[in-house]
């Protein structure tokens, strides 16, 4: 039982990793610098954009992957499209409401996620994981707003 309460070094690490470019992005584009992206057409709020509603779409493949290899019910796969479907709404969404809508997903799934570790369909490590790595991933999409 200690295995499924223990971390993996791995998570951690990658998931810390992941956290780079919401960090770093949302500086540049609370700093005003582009550091060179507008000369080829981007910004760092664009690039923020893009990566928040990727990764919130991967936030809802951690459910369907759950459901999938635990043969979990119909309410597991329709809530694992919320995500895809919200993130993809958001890019079309004017700013601030862009980032303040991938923030928000990003924090509220990191709480929707926690059934998933109560249920038995991740390891109970990840449901302290996701929070973590939630909460600094949308705050930093709504600091970049």
């Amino acid at each position: 039982m200690g295995r499924l309460t223990t971390v993996p070094a791995s998570a951690v690490l990658l998931g810390i990793a992941g956290l780079i470019p919401f960090v770093g992005f949302a500086a540049l584009s609370v700093s005003g610098s582009d550091v060179g992206l507008g000369t080829i057409g981007l910004s760092p709020r664009t690039i923020l954009s893009a990566y928040g509603a990727v990764i919130a779409s991967f936030l809802g493949g951690i459910r369907w992957g759950a459901a999938a290899a635990r043969g979990a019910g119909w309410s597991d796969y329709c809530l694992a499209i919320v995500p895809s479907l919200l993130a993809w709404a958001a890019l079309a969404a004017p700013a601030p409401w862009d980032l303040r809508v991938l923030g928000a997903l990003v924090l509220l799934w990191g709480l929707v996620d926690q059934d998933l570790a109560r249920r038995g369909l991740v390891p109970n490590w990840m449901g302290r994981l996701r929070l973590a790595l939630s909460g600094v991933a949308g705050a930093a999409l709504l600091v970049a707003a």
